[in-house]
């Protein structure tokens, strides 16, 4: 129960795909240096105080203690680019993490190869057994995030499982928890502007219309925002990246969006999200067609009509399929066909009946209460 290891490691040449979409990753690894505990976190940012603070307090409410120290490069990394009251303000954030727990907090002395040898080992053997799953599997290639996430807990529960004896032991001598864990996030306050938009790392994220002007308290996750209204939670955004050190990225949800665009279609040309607010690639492709068949106005006119049929009839996917058919077989979308196949069925429709009751009932009521 003495001593715990952070740090992270690169996966990216084991070349993970989620739905075929590349995944730019690090994996946050943990490690008792006694019992041989462990603990994995995908991690879809680099290296930072926020996707340590998760991935360790994961690590430790997972095996139920917290070791007498706590050693980790990890900041590091996170220091870079840092001015001197930022750096301050990180390691102190450290500090506090490492104090709600109880653990001491240290760093690796670079170059002293017993202090490095145990996690790097670790690591590699973390990996290497990660790989040797994917080999496996016979494919690199996940559903969903989810899946993969699933699939990392798994190799490390086998590698636990080999070590339970030692564990349970350690496990003994380890410090309570505390009640309760201490923040993972980073906190901003950012306001909402006109197009239902704020920004964050340089990533652009859209709202629902209804929230332009106000202030929200946003919650910085490594793979996810929690936005508030005051105390009120709202909603949950996956988080962003920036394209480039140049280029902003942006996170956008059409229905936040799109009522805008009906009283203002020709806007969606002008759009420097465009090509992400399409929800499918089949809307976006549908768009380009539009584009060479007529004019720019009808063809924003056009998407801007599919695009609130996909969020008001909610048959998004069903409607993505009807668009991949008409752009196979060379033609355009009947915007009144597909109006009547997705509106409500007559038939389906309750029918309901009020029936008001005589006024002297309410006569009867109130002579009740006066009695």
């Amino acid at each position: 129960g003495r001593m715990g290891l952070s740090d992270f490691t690169d996966m990216r040449s084991l070349k993970v795909t989620i739905a075929g979409a590349p995944l730019d990753h690090l994996l946050y690894h943990f490690r008792l240096v006694w019992s041989g505990f462990e603990h994995a976190h995908v991690i879809l940012g680099g290296e930072s105080y926020v996707a340590l603070a998760e991935g360790l307090q994961n690590a430790l409410w997972m095996l139920g203690g917290a070791p007498g120290e706590h050693r980790s490069d990890s900041l590091s990394a996170a220091f870079r680019n840092l001015d001197a009251d930022a750096r301050a303000d990180l390691t102190t954030r450290y500090d506090a993490l490492c104090e709600h727990y109880g653990m001491t907090p240290t760093r690796n002395n670079r170059g002293i190869a017993h202090e490095n040898g145990s996690v790097e080992s670790s690591h590699g053997h973390l990996k290497a057994a990660v790989e040797d799953a994917l080999a496996m599997r016979g494919s690199t290639d996940f559903e969903d995030l989810a899946a993969y996430r699933r699939f990392i807990d798994e190799i490390v529960a086998r590698k636990n499982r080999r070590s339970a004896a030692r564990i349970d032991t350690e496990r003994a001598t380890l410090k309570p928890l505390p009640d309760r864990r201490t923040s993972d996030y980073e906190e901003h306050i950012l306001p909402v502007t006109s197009s239902s938009t704020f920004v964050l790392r340089k990533v652009f994220y859209t709202v629902p219309s209804r929230l332009i002007g106000h202030r929200l308290r946003v919650r910085l996750y490594d793979d996810r925002l929690d936005l508030f209204l005051g105390g009120s939670y709202l909603m949950t955004r996956p988080r962003g990246r920036p394209k480039s050190a140049t280029e902003h990225g942006y996170v956008v949800d059409y229905r936040h969006v799109i009522h805008s665009l009906r009283r203002k279609p020709m806007a969606l040309l002008q759009l420097t999200y465009r090509d992400q607010l399409f929800p499918r690639e089949a809307y976006r492709l549908m768009f380009e067609r539009l584009l060479e068949a007529m004019s720019e106005r009808d063809a924003c006119r056009k998407m801007v009509e599919l695009l609130s049929m996909a969020h008001e009839r909610a048959c998004e996917a069903e409607l993505a399929d009807l668009l991949a058919q008409d752009l196979d077989e060379g033609r355009l979308p009947d915007i009144a066909a597909l109006r009547t196949r997705f509106s409500p069925d007559p038939a389906a429709l309750p029918e309901v009946v009020v029936e008001l009751g005589p006024l002297t009932d309410y006569d009867a009521l109130l002579l009740g209460e006066a009695a």
